[in-house]
């Protein structure tokens, strides 16, 4: 990975449907190079995906939530299929700490949370933190050509 794939990754985690026109200005390779280089990119898995980012308020997701569940390790191959289907989990993370697990999800109601945590407690104690607010967005890593084996 050089400084131009860098750009190109860093470009397209802004804005996935950043036209290869734009790119071409921004690296000075030409299109078909810019294709070659993020069809590379996609082959090699450092791009899993394009995916359109939605407003969750205004798709009437008014509860935003992580879930800390304590759990012991014997109960994964039950939770992980459990907590994949549950389509309101946004991210669920094994962690370090008192807790095992840590589950961002996103409900309409807190009744709705509410019932969703009834369920979670079935595997372990849990604690639950709503948001108020989120001044940082979930935003795209910082490509760093020396992290990434340059």
């Amino acid at each position: 990975m050089d400084k131009i794939d860098a750009t190109l990754l860093e470009s397209l985690q802004e804005d996935a449907r950043v036209p290869i026109k734009t790119l071409t200005k921004k690296v000075f390779l030409s299109a078909p190079a810019i294709s070659a280089r993020i069809e590379k990119l996609e082959k090699q898995g450092v791009i899993q995906s394009y995916q359109a980012v939605l407003d969750p308020i205004k798709l009437g997701y008014h509860i935003k939530a992580f879930i800390n569940l304590q759990m012991t390790p014997n109960q994964k191959p039950e939770f992980y299929p459990f907590i994949q289907s549950c389509r309101n989990v946004l991210e669920c993370d094994c962690v370090t700490g008192d807790y095992s697990m840590l589950i961002k999800v996103a409900y309409p109601s807190t009744a709705e949370l509410d019932t969703f945590i009834g369920q979670l407690q079935r595997f372990g104690a849990t604690s639950t933190q709503i948001v108020f607010s989120t001044p940082v967005e979930s935003r795209g890593v910082q490509v760093d050509t020396e992290l990434a084996g340059s």
